[in-house]
């Protein structure tokens, strides 16, 4: 009975459960947009790494990925949309006001990154948020 018992108890007892996490299935260099043919799914648990494909298609990989190893959300971002140097609206907003002056991207960003802009006129930097249509919207 004790022995039916504690087998029962055993059986019972909740698993580890195991993921899949998410490898580069060759080397992959920093700035490329990642395709399902660059993935590939590792059984296991591997904590911080990515589990699904979905969750990496079609981001840009921040920094070179090495075949077979663990890819992180650290890793990816958002394709860059403006690259250093570039000249895009900068646009400041308040109260009703709105301010657009032509800048200067001091840093590669992708939609929604926080990058530094200079004012093209005053040579001023401010910290923007890259919005999709392009415009760095300046940080309140």
């Amino acid at each position: 009975m004790k022995r039916a018992l504690i087998l029962a108890t055993l059986l019972m007892a909740p698993l580890p459960a195991l993921a899949d996490y998410l490898v580069a299935t060759r080397t992959i260099r920093a700035k490329s947009v990642l395709t399902p043919d660059d993935l590939a799914l590792n059984p296991g648990d591997m904590p911080g790494a990515i589990a699904s494909p979905a969750d990496a298609v079609g981001l840009e990989t921040r920094a070179t990925l090495y075949a077979g190893r663990p890819i992180s959300s650290n890793d990816l971002g958002a394709p860059a949309i403006v690259e250093r140097n570039q000249f895009l609206p900068l646009v400041y907003r308040n109260a009703g006001l709105e301010i657009r002056v032509e800048g200067r991207a001091l840093d590669r960003a992708g939609v929604g990154d926080t990058i530094r802009v200079m004012n093209a006129s005053s040579r001023t930097t401010v910290n923007a948020r890259l919005a999709a249509d392009g415009a760095a919207y300046v940080m309140q």
